[in-house]
């Protein structure tokens, strides 16, 4: 079943949230203190083209909050509103509930995705 939402998310907004996670990770990639920061990136627009069957998981610690704070100011607010906006369109119907929910799931991490990690749920 996580394969058939995964295609119907790809098609209906998910090809757009991973696009937008694979710029912001090619422009953090340009300086070489911020490879880091481009390699979550690239890690997130893989979980935002095929959400379903994957699982966030903490691994916090307060290096990751500083690279949070300077990924926020640059970065984070423009993602966010972007899958804030599409979760909002997608919960218009019945259908789109469940892609609205992984919208919002991604707005979330948008904010603040240092110290997660991507997992594979079975």
């Amino acid at each position: 079943m996580s394969c058939l939402g995964n295609i119907i998310w790809f098609i209906f907004g998910g090809f757009i949230g991973g696009l937008s996670w694979l710029i912001a990770g090619v422009l953090w990639c340009v300086t070489i203190i911020g490879i880091p920061i481009g390699l979550q990136c690239f890690k997130l627009a893989g979980l935002s083209f095929w959400p379903f069957g994957k699982e966030v998981i903490d691994t916090g610690g307060g290096f990751n909050f500083l690279i949070n704070i300077i990924w926020l100011i640059f970065s984070g607010l423009p993602i966010a509103l972007g899958h804030l906006i599409s979760g909002l369109i997608l919960m218009i119907t019945i259908i789109g509930i469940p892609f609205a929910k992984q919208s919002f799931k991604l707005a979330g991490l948008a904010l603040m995705p240092f110290g997660k990690q991507v997992v594979t749920r079975y």
